[in-house]
């Protein structure tokens, strides 16, 4: 079912950028560490994606980062990091399309499910379909 490909897809890559090679997850992780770049994010006031010299990230002020800030820092500090991440990268590349693909196929099935269960109800929804795809072609 689409609806459980998108939630597996996501799952999955979730589970991928959590564990991103050279994220850190603690302040103590820092300790010795020379900041290369400071990455703003926009979801979320005040939050940044810092980028170490030896390829290291983490967002910050928020320790227990949320997936999406992950996702935007990996991407917004993704010119920092791809040269050391290149490999990572590509799998989280293929792990969005991934996510993406499964979105766009839920959509898909739940658009033509809500066609199907509303025919009987609203008889003139196969005219106005028809009508719909003659516009389209």
């Amino acid at each position: 079912m689409p609806a459980d490909d998108k939630w597996k897809a996501n799952m999955e890559k979730v589970a991928y950028i959590k564990s991103f090679p050279g994220l850190l997850h603690s302040w103590e992780q820092l300790t010795g560490k020379t900041v290369e770049a400071v990455t703003p994010l926009k979801s979320k006031a005040g939050a940044a994606g810092l980028v170490f010299t030896d390829g290291s990230l983490i967002v910050a002020p928020a320790l227990a980062t949320e997936p999406y800030e992950l996702s935007e820092a990996l991407q917004a500090s993704r010119r920092y990091l791809e040269p050391r991440h290149g490999e990572a990268y590509a799998g989280y590349d293929r792990l969005v399309k991934l996510d993406k693909d499964a979105q766009r196929s839920a959509r898909l099935e739940n658009i033509l499910g809500a066609i199907r269960n509303n025919m009987e109800q609203i008889p003139e929804l196969k005219d106005r379909l028809k009508e719909l795809v003659k516009e389209w072609q």
